[in-house]
């Protein structure tokens, strides 16, 4: 039982190390008068339309982002438990 608290415990810190390493890679895109920029760990850092930050449709665009990624980890939490193999 302690083997596998501790294995959970070196799991949990390595997926922490890898959170903070996605959240400093950076990818952006331009296309015509619009660029994005996105953070590796798939959340907006930036939207510049015409040269000017577009905070709120960042947000709005963030929250769904969220949302989405909770339905597909409750998905497949559920697919995960119907084999067996539920945390």
């Amino acid at each position: 039982m302690f083997d596998k608290v501790k294995k959970l415990n070196e799991l949990k810190k390595a997926q922490s190390k890898i959170q903070k390493q996605l959240e400093k890679l950076y990818v952006s895109e331009k296309s015509g008068d619009i660029e994005v920029v996105i953070r590796g760990d798939k959340k907006i850092d930036k939207i510049l339309i015409g040269g000017e930050e577009n905070k709120d449709l960042r947000s709005l665009l963030n929250s769904a982002m969220k949302k989405v990624d909770k339905k597909v980890q409750k998905k497949m939490q559920g697919q995960l438990s119907d084999l067996g193999l539920g945390l």
